[in-house]
This record gives C-alpha cells, sequence and structure tokens, in this order.
C-alpha cells in the first residue's frame, strides 16, 4: 500500500472535518484513511427489491417501499412525543413511527409526494409498523433513482449518530475514500497463491467489501480478505516456530535407565495407548538436538502427570534436572505428594517450592538446586524468581498453560546457560484444533484422547429446579454410601452481591435439608486462609457437602467427591460445565453430575444442557463452545492479542485456516528467508507491519 496516503489523518477526508473526526477517534477508533478502510460493514442490505405493503410481515428482515404518506400527526407530550404518518402505495397502507428527533423530520417530509422508505417491520398490538425507516425522496427525473443494490450497514454507536455519522454516512465515507485510493493498494500475495485458490485481487476486494457491485463479488472478497488474514498470522507463527527450531538447540537427552527401571518396577498401573504414543513423541524430541516445545491437550483424569512424570525420568536419566510449575499452591501440593512416593522409589530428590514456603526450606532448596542434588522442584510463580538457580534444567513442565503468559514461559527458557530447557505444557481445557493452530501455533500438538482403565464415565443429567426433593434424597443415598458432594454456584461478576446471595441462600437451604450431615463453604471474598481451611476439612472428610462458587480450583483432587451438582447452570458456558463436571469422577467408583435449572431456557442454554448429557469427551464440547460463543470468549486468548480478526473466524473459516497454513508451510519450506521475487510482497507487507502493529514475538 502507499503507506503515506493510508497514513493521511481521518479529517483530511472530504466531508469529515476536526469535529467529526474526533467523535470517529473516540468511538470507533479510526484515526487514519487506513483506519476507515478496514472499518468493514458488518452486513449489506440488498435495496434492489420493492415490496408491497400488503406482502408484509413481522419475520422479513428489512424492507423497501415506494408509496407516499397521507398524513402526518404528532401525539402526546415531554419525551412521550411521537410522529405518526401513515405510508400508502397502491396496495394498502402502514403505520410510520418516530420517537426521535421528530421536529427535523417533520421538516423533512412532507404529505402526498413520493418517497422510497426503508426500515424493520415491528408488530405493535395486532398491527405491523416500521419505526424509524430511512426516508428517500423520489426524484421523478433522475435516471439512477436507486442506491446501489447491496448497501452497507457498519456499526454506529448513539455518539456517533448525534454528530450525522450514521451508517449511511459512514457508507459516503467509504466511497470519498475508496474514489480518492486507486493505485494506493499494493498486492501482499504472490500471483501463484492468488491463482491457485481464484483469488481476487487486494484493492479489488477492499472496494467490494464496502461497496460491492453483486453479491458473487461480495462473497469473493469476503474470501480473499479472509485467507490473506489468516495466512499472515500463520506465517508469522510458523516463522516464529522455525527460528527457534533453527536458533535455540535443545539438549540431546537419549538415556533412559530411570525410565526402565520405573517401567519395570514401579509403574502403579498400565499406562493407556495414548500416554504411550505421547511418550514416544516427547522422547522423539527430547533425544534429538532441537529444543522441544510441545503442548499436551488431555481432559481431566487422562493421566498427563504421569507423562511428565515420565519425561522428568528421561531427563534424569541424563543427570539433567526438572521442574514443574503451576498456577495454584493446592494444584503445585497436590502434584508434590502424587510424585513423591514414585521418586522416593528411584531415589530421586523432590522439594516443592511455592510463595509459603518457609525462608530456611528456601535456602535448602536453592543450595540443592544449584549444586544438583535436587533433581525435581515442582512450585508455583515462585519459580521464576531470579534467586531460583538450576545447575542444568533439562526440562520444564507448565500445567494449565492459559493460567501462564508467554512471558513466564521465557523466564523459565532463561534459567539455562547453554541452551534451552525443553518444554512441555500441559492442559485439560480442551483447545479445538483449528484454535490451537492459531493459539499455540509454534507449539507441537499431542493429544492424550483415552481415559485410563478402570474409570468409569460419569453419569450427567440435567433437571429442574421442581425436582429438589429427588436431588436431594439421591444426595442422601450417596453420602449414605460414604461418598462427598459438591454443590456449585455461578459466580455472577456484573452482580457480585447476587452472586453471594444466590449461594448463602443455597448454604442455608442445604443445612436444613441436611441436617445431620457436616458442610463446607468457599467462595472468593473469603481470605486464602479461610478457603484454604475449609478445603482441608473436606479433602480430609470432615466435611460431607461443600458449598462453593467456581473458586474451586482446577485439578483440586477428591478422589472420594462421586456427586457435582451445578445449580443455575444455564449461566455457566460449556467449557465451564465440563471443567466443573471433572471435578468428580477421580475415583473408581460411579460419579454423577446433575446440572439444575429453571424450566424456561434460550435455544443456546438448550444446546448446553444437551451436549453436556450426551458426551463426556472435552474435544466435542470445545468444538460445541466454540461454535456457540465464537473464539474470543475461550481462555485466555483475549490476552494473547491473537484474536482480533477483523473478517476471517476461526470456526466457519476453518478450511480457509487449514489451506493458509499449509500454504504457509510450503512457502517458508521453500524460502525461509522469504527473499525470492516472487515472495517479495509478502516480504514488503510484513516488514510493513513489523514497524507499526503488533509485536508477534510476544504470541508464543
Amino acid at each position: 500500500m502507499n503507506h503515506h496516503f493510508f497514513e493521511t489523518k481521518i479529517e483530511f477526508l472530504k466531508g469529515v472535518g476536526p469535529k467529526k473526526a474526533s467523535v470517529l477517534n473516540k468511538e470507533a477508533g479510526i484515526f487514519t484513511y487506513g483506519d476507515l478502510l478496514q472499518y468493514f460493514p458488518f452486513r449489506h442490505e440488498d435495496r434492489s427489491q420493492f415490496h408491497k405493503v400488503r406482502d408484509i410481515n413481522e419475520q422479513m428482515p428489512y424492507i423497501q417501499l415506494k408509496g407516499t404518506f397521507k398524513s402526518l400527526q404528532t401525539y402526546g407530550d415531554g419525551h412521550k412525543k411521537r410522529l405518526v404518518g401513515q405510508f400508502h402505495d397502491d396496495s394498502g397502507s402502514i403505520e410510520v413511527v418516530w420517537f426521535k428527533g421528530i421536529k427535523w423530520i417533520s421538516q423533512k417530509i412532507a404529505v402526498g409526494i413520493p418517497y422510497t422508505i426503508f426500515g424493520k417491520p415491528n408488530v405493535y398490538g395486532s398491527k405491523i409498523n416500521l419505526s424509524h425507516p430511512e426516508v428517500e425522496e423520489i426524484n421523478p427525473n433522475a435516471s439512477n433513482q436507486n442506491s446501489p443494490a447491496l448497501s452497507p450497514v457498519y456499526n454506529t454507536t448513539e455518539r456517533m449518530k448525534n454528530a450525522f455519522l450514521d451508517s449511511k454516512a459512514i457508507g459516503k465515507l467509504t466511497e470519498a475514500l475508496l474514489s480518492i485510493m486507486d493505485g494506493s493498494v499494493e498486492e501482499n500475495l504472490p500471483e501463484g497463491l492468488l491463482q491457485h485458490f481464484n483469488l481476487i485481487e487486494r484493492s479489488v476486494a477492499l472496494k467490494n467489501m464496502h461497496h460491492p457491485s453483486s453479491i458473487n463479488w461480495l462473497n469473493a472478497a469476503k474470501s480473499r480478505l479472509k485467507f490473506e488474514e489468516l495466512f499472515f498470522i500463520q506465517l508469522q507463527i510458523l516463522k516464529l516456530k522455525l527460528f527457534k527450531s533453527t536458533n535455540y538447540k535443545g539438549q540431546s537427552l537419549p538415556e533412559t535407565h530411570m525410565l526402565n527401571d520405573f517401567y519395570k518396577n514401579h509403574l502403579p498401573f498400565e499406562l493407556t495407548g495414548a500416554q504411550k504414543r505421547v511418550i514416544r513423541e516427547a522422547y522423539e524430541d527430547m533425544k534429538s538436538n532441537k529444543q522441544m516445545n510441545r503442548l499436551i491437550q488431555g481432559d481431566v483424569g487422562s493421566g498427563k502427570t504421569m507423562v511428565a512424570f515420565i519425561c522428568m525420568l528421561i531427563a534424569a536419566s541424563n543427570k539433567s534436572q526438572s521442574c514443574l510449575m503451576a498456577p495454584t499452591e493446592i494444584l503445585a501440593g497436590q502434584h508434590y505428594e502424587g510424585l513423591k512416593e514414585f521418586s522416593k522409589k528411584l531415589g530421586l530428590n523432590i522439594a516443592l517450592l511455592t510463595g509459603s514456603t518457609r525462608k530456611k526450606e528456601r535456602d535448602q532448596i536453592h543450595t540443592a538446586l544449584e549444586s544438583g542434588t535436587l533433581n525435581i522442584l515442582i512450585g508455583t510463580h515462585a519459580l521464576l524468581e531470579d534467586k531460583v538457580k538450576f545447575q542444568n534444567l533439562g526440562l520444564a513442565v507448565i500445567d494449565e498453560q492459559h493460567r501462564f503468559g508467554v512471558a513466564q514461559r521465557a523466564k523459565l527458557w532463561s534459567k539455562n546457560k547453554d541452551f534451552y530447557p525443553h518444554m512441555l505444557v500441559m492442559t485439560a481445557t480442551p483447545i479445538p484444533r483449528t484454535l490451537a493452530m492459531t493459539m499455540y501455533g509454534d507449539l507441537d500438538v499431542s493429544i492424550i484422547d483415552e481415559l485410563p482403565a478402570g474409570r468409569k464415565p460419569i453419569l450427567t443429567q440435567h433437571m429442574h429446579d421442581k425436582h429438589r426433593l429427588k436431588i436431594n434424597s439421591f444426595i442422601k443415598s450417596e453420602i449414605k454410601k460414604g461418598r462427598q458432594i459438591y454443590i456449585v454456584y455461578p459466580l455472577i461478576e456484573e452482580n457480585e452481591k447476587l452472586g453471594l446471595k444466590d449461594l448463602m441462600d443455597g448454604y442455608e437451604s442445604a443445612s436444613r435439608a441436611f441436617p445431620e450431615h457436616h458442610l463446607s463453604i468457599v467462595h472468593g471474598k473469603m481470605k486464602p486462609d479461610a478457603k484454604e481451611f475449609e478445603m482441608q476439612r473436606f479433602l480430609k472428610g470432615e466435611t460431607q457437602i461443600m458449598v462453593a462458587t467456581t473458586v474451586i480450583e482446577v485439578g483440586v483432587n477428591v478422589p472420594n467427591a462421586s456427586v457435582m451438582v451445578i445449580e443455575n447452570s444455564e449461566r455457566f458456558g460449556l467449557a465451564q460445565l465440563h471443567q466443573l463436571r471433572g471435578r468428580v469422577g477421580r475415583g473408581a467408583e460411579q460419579s454423577y453430575c446433575i446440572l439444575v435449572s429453571k424450566e424456561k431456557l434460550s435455544k443456546e442454554g438448550k444446546i448446553r444442557m444437551e451436549t453436556m448429557v450426551r458426551t463426556n469427551n472435552g474435544f466435542e464440547i470445545a468444538d460445541t463452545d466454540l461454535k456457540l460463543r465464537g473464539p474470543g470468549d475461550l481462555s485466555g486468548t483475549q490476552q494473547s492479542g491473537i484474536m482480533d480478526l477483523l473478517v476471517a473466524d476461526i470456526v466457519e473459516d476453518s478450511d480457509i485456516l487449514k489451506a493458509a497454513r499449509k500454504s504457509a508451510q510450503h512457502i517458508l519450506t521453500k524460502d525461509p528467508e522469504l527473499s525470492s521475487p516472487q515472495n517479495s510482497p509478502i516480504k514488503k507487507h510484513i516488514d510493513r507491519k513489523t514497524n507499526n502493529s503488533v509485536n508477534w514475538s510476544r504470541i508464543s
């Protein structure tokens, strides 16, 4: 692109000026010509069709009529005022109503003159009316009266409308910009790619995104810009991956004697096929000279920690140290307790370092780490402190990746002097394949997709508030068998008081319903040590029922808990419901999840409940979730800055995403520096973007 042209301040565009410019800056983030060009309409309306009054029904999204006003009258007073017109064509008449701008409209419109009006039909009482339609006078002498067939509709705010910047005005501005931009848009994809995928040129695509000459041109424009957007994201991610694999050497760890000892003598249960596969994939990386960057995805309870431990044994067989970082003290503690036994049997030293580790222990840990006598260190963010120095860190494991930013990953990396430690990132949040390609595109993904033998799938049921007695008697029968129960309430962020009140009411009624049992309660407003105390009571089995908001930590392991009751379950997203359900089913007993909701559910609410009852497969659930919610809400994508997509949609456009990734891979394999003449449009575009846009290195 002719960058100077697109960096021109928006106020210099004909029809803008300083006053409107400041509204566009504040309300729409439009500062330059380039910003306006990328302010795409969210839909187009077909203005080529005219309806007759008698054919109108409330199902029609938008209608356009030709006719005259028979009468115009103002009713009411003060802010209850309304202007009502009877609009008439040869098939009948319809009421048109305005509640705002009445003075201006009554001056603009006259009775008996031909107009076209455009708006959305509403039902009012038993009649259909139009409120606040667009009105345009029909000029009998003009040859081309109709506005273009497909009119763009732009997002606008109240303040924009007040400054005469409604959707139509924005359309006029984009038209003005397009008319003067000829020759300023440079192509940024090679000729070969355009031909291969049958894509239209960039400048033609940009014009047709705003003011398409037909629906086919609009679709061609979208395909072209979606491909371009996803192609450059994938190119950057793959370049980063390539850069790491060529510049960051890993330590080769071929020895496995400790692993063999563990397999032969101490393995507590047979590994699943999926676990074995993932260990093989990791070992291939660890024994090569490249540095491993691997994401392990597996549902709650699929045995990720065991896989991580076995990789630590590979490191230990080669005289190098490992660390495991978890997001909370409770989780770190659980990992430590779980791995301590095995480490002892194998003669390995293991320690736990968290914020509450005492100074004396801390000092011992620091010394043992630096001398190399400590083999495995488990901990929280405390591992990232500068004081924590390893003699030779071979493997760093991060649990629940979405809780840690990239900066923390980088910090762990730098803990080794001569080469980078191998990285294993673990998550129990199943990430749909398309999203993983984008969010974690620089990591190799391994998936543990089967549960260990002896695990029974959790049975899920959806019930309504009116089934309360039935639910309570089921809970009693489970407690009789010696099991424990979770009752979880949603945290209502926009109204914490209300959320807390729900929880307290729930706690009260549970105390009344189960007078002979002990209850724990946990919520976000409690002090950390009070929370910890309640969690521990439940963990030790001193209380049978835990009433909590969603603060019950990811991964807290109470094998004896067999029932998860989720109250107001319609308020949770699918991913959250699935995460919560995973808190039970940790032991060998049959576990249950009861989703309690109000009778009337939205369409989405119904889909969520049906999905949960139907399947325990996290990946299937994540896919449905992505379709329902769109990618922006998935864990942590907001702050990674990678999902601010302008035109593409990760769910709907997964085919384009795959094609874009493949093309980017193909191009980088042949020409990693993008130095060949045919790739110069790509290189030019990237060099320019690097100067003034997202810092790509942080998206790792």
